[in-house]
């Protein structure tokens, strides 16, 4: 709290009054003038209770000394406003403090809802600072983190920066993008992309099959990923993402389907249809 105020707290030693004599004698005063003055008075609400005690408060402070020139309030106005600071933009929030490792998801859990902090520092220990609206994350006294608390139960907030390079590009995708990288690798793989999005209730959760599907072809080629994926449509119209690897992995993409052969197929009941030739060429007996 002083820290949020910019100042000090010199606390007096205990049952010591003498220690700060001018704040004793000013609560004396203070109970006389003002807790006195009102006890016999009646009141219905706090706010009319603060009125009338402000009414005391200020013939208080504008009561001149009798030792010396002034008042309580003019001697305030000459000698200690001009030290005063402005006060913090926010008021102060009680905060409870906690500790945490940071996990290989680099997120950390307050109540029921994950916040991020940068991935840079997985696997080290950091403080948490909880207030009613804030979430701050620091490490070895230097914020590092900071959220707005969320409220929902199960709710996350992560914060592209704190993200390494291969998740951002999670943030980036949508059916859209998947059917134009799709559509220009070639007719196939549109079709396995369009029964990956098809497959689901909630079309966000194809998006890592569909992601995965493109990573196979920064691994392979994407002349591969189509054969596979006219290799898998051949056995099944709802081809899986397993199934396609398989095909990868063992190279039945690269095997070309045999064309039709130029030797008559056999026909008929009985395999070939047997002619005249075969039973003397048409001769009449």
């Amino acid at each position: 709290m002083a820290e949020h105020d910019n100042t000090a707290v010199i606390p007096a030693r205990p049952f010591s009054p003498k220690d700060k004599p001018n704040a004793e004698g000013t609560v004396g005063v203070i109970s006389t003038w003002i807790i006195a003055a009102l006890r016999n008075e009646k009141f219905f609400s706090f706010p009319e209770l603060n009125a009338a005690i402000q009414m005391k408060l200020l013939e208080f402070n504008t009561k001149p000394f009798q030792k010396k020139n002034g008042s309580r309030l003019s001697a305030f106005e000459e000698e200690e406003k001009s030290f005063l600071q402005p006060l913090p933009a926010s008021p102060y929030e009680m905060a409870v403090w906690s500790t945490a490792k940071i996990q290989p998801d680099y997120l950390i859990t307050v109540g029921k809802n994950k916040y991020s902090v940068p991935f840079e520092f997985i696997g080290h220990e950091v403080d948490i600072r909880s207030t009613s609206k804030t979430i701050e994350v620091f490490f070895q006294n230097n914020r590092i983190a900071s959220h707005v608390r969320k409220y929902v139960i199960g709710d996350y907030e992560i914060l592209p920066e704190h993200m390494p390079e291969n998740h951002r590009r999670y943030l980036a995708w949508n059916k859209e993008a998947f059917l134009v990288w799709a559509e220009e690798v070639g007719r196939s793989t549109l079709m396995v992309m369009k029964s990956f999005l098809a497959s689901v209730n909630v079309e966000q959760l194809s998006y890592k099959t569909c992601g995965s599907l493109m990573k196979l072809a920064d691994r392979y080629s994407v002349t591969r990923i189509e054969d596979a994926c006219a290799r898998s449509l051949s056995y099944t119209p709802s081809p899986s993402l397993k199934n396609i690897q398989t095909i990868l992995k063992t190279g039945q993409d690269k095997v070309k389907p045999e064309k039709d052969s130029d030797t008559p197929k056999p026909s008929g009941k009985y395999g070939f249809t047997r002619g005249a030739e075969y039973f003397g060429g048409g001769r009449n007996d």
